[in-house]
């Protein structure tokens, strides 16, 4: 039991990071992420409405309604807008707390096109505006010179699996210009602001074609050509 929880929690975390490179891949063919913050646009990686039950391979269910409340303020049902800016340990932002909204859900099994990946993991991702932005609006990206988190997305992956695995990665994303993103992993607590956006290496031009995509356990995550 200790190996197998074992093997979920890596499998899960390989899984939550693989489906953060999914979700850049259509970020990067959004010039409006206003549209993703207020949850008008998705990603291409979803399998049916945003909400509502999904049926896991194991035979449990999850609810992506509860998911985003969870981690919008931290209870089941829905969140009131005083919830979503209560200041909290987690959440000490108050009017510019990330407002998750759903972006990309479905099974790790799906990520890929050739459907080759053998995993019964089903991940979600949530959108939300970076928190360094002062303006007090967490539904649209500031922009001007000004502004800390202009042109940064806060993206927020969960990945659930066999025998209660779950595993949460949070990355910021930034356009670097007109082709690129590059991401980074939130700091945990105590960490510094330096760690706290560790570069990673851009992903496609928007609008290329995808020519190939591939798991990597040694990378941790999707490697994109």
């Amino acid at each position: 039991m200790i190996a197998a929880n074992y093997r979920g929690g890596t499998e899960g975390l390989y899984a939550a990071d693989a489906a953060v490179e999914r979700a850049m891949q259509d970020l990067l063919t959004i010039q409006d992420w206003n549209r993703v913050l207020t949850g008008a646009t998705a990603s291409a990686f979803i399998d049916g409405a945003p909400g509502g039950v999904r049926a896991l391979p194991n035979g449990s269910q999850l609810d992506l309604t509860q998911v985003m409340n969870m981690a919008r303020c931290g209870k089941l049902s829905t969140c009131t807008t005083a919830e979503m800016d209560a200041i909290t340990l987690e959440r000490p932002w108050g009017p510019n707390n990330p407002r998750w909204q759903l972006y990309a859900y479905g099974p790790v099994s799906e990520l890929l096109p050739t459907d080759t990946i053998d995993s019964s993991f089903y991940v979600v991702v949530l959108a939300a505006d970076d928190p360094s932005e002062t303006d007090d609006n967490p539904l649209a990206d500031g922009v001007g010179a000004g502004n800390p988190g202009a042109g940064v997305l806060t993206l927020r992956a969960e990945a659930f699996g066999p025998n209660g695995a779950h595993k949460v990665v949070e990355v910021t994303v930034a356009r670097t210009d007109l082709t690129e993103l590059e991401r980074g992993y939130t700091a945990q607590r105590g960490q510094d602001e330096q760690n706290r956006r560790a570069r990673k290496a851009a992903v496609q031009t928007p609008g290329k074609s995808l020519t190939t995509s591939e798991m990597s356990i040694g990378n941790g995550g999707l490697i994109v050509q």
